[in-house]
């Protein structure tokens, strides 16, 4: 069953007189608890895709159906409910709250839930930090950081989960780490998981891969059998 479907997708940006194409007439679907990366240069288009699914931006023109409705038709008030409550996002970058603990930043995320969030303490444990529920992000290592922002981003029982670039910041080990974990809970949770890269070692380990190249897709490439993010020839 589809998940997320785009249809005649199209997104341009404008800087002083120069129209930039974003994505052009994109069309694809993602079933329902798939791992699914994008992968593409700078450029491609690929991080517009992931922004447009998340509802943090709407396509000029064409259809973005998620769950079976389409999000690019809702009004403000409507999408805001969809962001807050039916998405996960994991960025390069962690925006954890430095004034707030672990714990405290899984929290927030959490109360957004409409009451089917998960315990706080429950999904640090699960990403391997229930040791560090009460450290604030400052006493995190980056890996650990990333791990917080990927509890915070599943505390809420999203349907589904949007990840840029989250090994972009990370060395090597502590990437595979963090890769680990999101594809134990995507195994663990049947959640749809949309995970953007320019690096395509990462590719390995999706369920399916779509390349993306001048804001079009290229391919799109089955993967029957997805490597585990330990086994990636780095």
């Amino acid at each position: 069953m589809s998940h997320i479907v785009l249809s005649n997708v199209r997104k341009t940006y404008t800087l002083g007189s120069t129209t930039i194409t974003a994505l052009d007439d994109v069309s694809l679907a993602i079933d329902e608890g798939e791992f699914v990366v994008v992968l593409g240069p700078s450029g491609s288009g690929k991080t517009t895709l992931l922004n447009i699914m998340g509802g943090l931006e709407s396509p000029d023109s064409g259809t973005v159906a998620v769950g079976g409705k389409d999000i690019a038709r809702l009004r403000s008030a409507q999408l805001t409910r969809y962001r807050r409550q039916g998405v996960g996002f994991v960025f390069q970058f962690f925006n954890l709250l430095p004034t707030l603990t672990a714990e405290e930043n899984v929290a927030l995320a959490a109360e957004m839930s409409n009451g089917n969030g998960h315990d706080p303490r429950a999904m640090l444990a699960r990403v391997g930090l229930g040791a560090r529920v009460e450290h604030y992000p400052g006493q995190l290592s980056g890996g650990q950081q990333q791990r917080v922002a990927v509890a915070r981003a599943l505390a809420k029982s999203p349907m589904l989960v949007l990840a840029d670039e989250p090994t972009g910041s990370l060395d090597v080990e502590t990437g595979i780490d963090v890769l680990k974990v999101m594809r134990a809970l995507n195994r663990e949770t049947g959640q749809t998981f949309v995970l953007v890269t320019h690096n395509s070692a990462i590719a390995a380990i999706g369920d399916r891969v779509i390349r993306m190249g001048s804001g079009n897709v290229q391919t799109i490439t089955e993967n029957p059998t997805p490597y585990d993010p330990e086994d990636i020839d780095w």
